[in-house]
């Protein structure tokens, strides 16, 4: 699991393996992430767009950018949070992910609020 708050935006990620949609012998592992956006601070906030940097286990790199998050721009009021569950395929049994979420506020000023690295992994594959 992981967790970062920025500028009253906290983002917070867990992972899981899911053996079913995954083909270990094709070196195709495939992993669901579910994220929780809470607007913890006094201003309302829209997530415009995303970045992830998803690293494998080989440290091959690939950057995901694009508007909102699975098809919505969600806009947060003070104390409102919006979930939703996306997956990633990796090449590799261990990877991570982190990234930002382009936000605008209800004033009109830009920030990146930080997704902190978080770890897919199957599992006992770190022991």
């Amino acid at each position: 699991m992981s967790e970062s708050t920025t500028r009253g935006v906290r983002v917070t990620v867990e992972s899981a393996y899911v053996p079913e949609r995954s083909a270990p012998e094709q070196d195709y592992y495939f992993f669901a992430y579910r994220v929780r956006i809470a607007n913890e601070g006094e201003e309302t906030v829209q997530l415009i767009s995303r970045h992830w940097v998803i690293t494998d286990g080989d440290s091959k790199v690939e950057e995901v950018r694009g508007p909102g998050v699975i098809g919505e721009q969600p806009v947060l009021e003070p104390g409102q949070t919006h979930e939703y569950t996306s997956a990633c395929p990796l090449r590799t049994q261990v990877g991570t992910m982190h990234g930002t979420y382009q936000m605008v506020s209800a004033s009109g000023s830009s920030f990146d609020a930080a997704i902190a690295p978080f770890t897919l992994a199957l599992p006992n594959a770190l022991n």
